[in-house]
C-alpha cells in the first residue's frame, strides 16, 4: 500500500476540513496555533510533502532553499499569496496554489460593514456606551454621513471589489468609480455601474469613501501615503480589507488625528498582528482583527479548495488554482 503525503497545515483550520484531510493524508496540525518560527519552515520543507500555509507564514527564498527539501507543493490558504515568494518557488520547482472565488462575497461584506461603521460613527457609539459615558439621545449626539448616492472609489476592481460595488450601489445607491491597472470588460461595468478612472489621483479626489481592493506587493506598497491623503475629501473615508502595507499608517495616524480626513475603516494593518499604536488612540478609526474571510461558511470553503488542489497534485492532475 502507498504511503499517504505528509501535510503540514500550519495554522488550525476548520475542523471540517481537518477531518476531511485527515481521511486522505497523513496531517500534522499545528496544535499551538501560534505562527511558525522561520527554522521550523525551513524544517516543514524538509519533512513533509504539501506546506499548508497562511498569510501569518513568511515563506521566503531561504524557508524554500533547504537541503534536502521534500515539499513539491505549496497549498497557500488564502486568495492573496504575497507571503509566499513565488518566484523563488517556480525556480526550485515547487509549485504553489491559491484559494480564490470563495471568499469574495464575505470580504465584500465586511468591506461594506466597516464603511458603515465609519460613517455612522459605530465604533465611537459603542465605546462611548461600554465605557458609561452616554447621557442619552440628542440631535446632535455622533451625527455621521448618509452613504446615499455618494461616490465609491474603488482602487483594484477584482472579484471582491465588483461584489463591493454591487452591493453599495444595490443597497445605498452609491456611484461607483473605479481604478485598475486595466479597464474592466464592457459587461462587468454593466453589472456593477461603474466608471473606470485612467488616473488613480484624480479617482481619490473625487471620491467620498475610498475602498482598497489591490494586491500586495512591492508595487502597491504604500500606495497610499501622505501625498494621496492629502489628495482626499476632508469628509472622506478610507477603507481597507486588502493587505496592510498598502497604507503608510504613521501617514494616516496624521491625516486622522488633524481631520484631514474624516475616517478610516481597517481590517489589514503593516505589521500584523501589531498595530500602529496612534490608531488604537483615534475615535474616527474602525479597527477590526482581519476578519475579512472570517465566517464558518466561507473558512471552509477555503479548505476545501486547498483539498480539492492537494487532491489534483497528488493523483497526477493540473492543480484546479495555480499560482506557480
Amino acid at each position: 500500500m502507498n504511503q499517504a503525503p505528509r501535510i503540514l497545515l500550519t495554522r488550525r483550520w476548520t475542523e471540517a476540513v481537518e477531518r476531511h484531510l485527515a481521511i486522505r493524508y497523513d496531517v500534522t496540525l499545528n496544535e499551538a496555533d501560534v505562527p511558525l518560527t522561520a527554522d521550523q519552515l525551513r524544517q516543514a520543507m524538509r519533512d513533509y510533502d504539501a506546506l499548508c500555509p497562511t498569510v501569518t507564514d513568511c515563506i521566503d527564498a531561504s524557508v524554500l532553499d533547504v537541503p534536502g527539501r521534500r515539499v513539491r507543493l505549496i497549498g497557500n490558504f488564502g486568495v492573496g499569496y504575497n507571503h509566499i515568494d513565488v518566484g523563488a518557488a517556480r525556480a526550485f520547482g515547487i509549485r504553489v496554489s491559491n484559494t480564490p472565488d470563495v471568499l469574495t462575497d464575505t470580504t465584500a461584506e465586511l468591506a461594506v460593514l466597516l464603511l458603515l461603521m465609519a460613517t455612522r460613527r459605530a465604533g465611537e457609539g459603542e465605546r462611548e456606551l461600554r465605557a458609561g459615558r452616554w447621557t442619552g439621545w440628542r440631535p446632535s449626539h455622533l451625527t455621521g454621513t448618509s452613504l446615499a448616492g455618494k461616490v465609491l472609489g474603488l482602487i483594484g476592481f477584482g472579484r471582491i471589489a465588483q461584489a463591493t460595488a454591487r452591493k453599495a450601489q444595490a443597497a445605498f445607491g452609491m456611484q461607483i468609480l473605479y481604478h485598475g491597472r486595466r479597464r474592466a470588460d464592457a459587461a462587468i461595468e454593466a453589472q456593477t455601474g461603474a466608471q473606470f478612472i485612467a488616473a488613480l489621483d484624480e479617482l481619490i479626489a473625487n471620491s467620498d469613501v475610498i475602498s482598497l481592493h489591490c494586491p500586495g506587493g512591492p508595487e502597491t506598497f504604500h500606495l497610499i501615503n501622505a501625498a494621496r491623503l492629502a489628495l482626499m475629501r476632508p469628509t472622506a473615508v478610507l477603507i481597507n480589507t486588502a493587505r496592510g502595507p498598502v497604507v503608510d499608517e504613521a501617514a494616516l495616524v496624521a491625516a486622522l488625528a488633524q481631520r484631514r480626513i474624516a475616517a478610516a475603516g481597517l481590517d489589514v494593518y503593516e505589521d500584523e498582528p501589531r498595530v500602529h499604536p496612534g490608531l488604537l488612540q483615534l475615535e474616527n478609526a474602525v479597527l477590526l482583527p482581519h476578519l475579512g474571510s472570517a465566517t464558518i461558511e466561507t473558512r471552509n470553503a477555503m479548505g476545501m479548495r486547498v483539498a480539492a488542489n492537494l487532491d489534483a497534485y497528488f493523483s497526477g492532475q493540473p492543480l484546479q488554482d495555480p499560482v506557480a
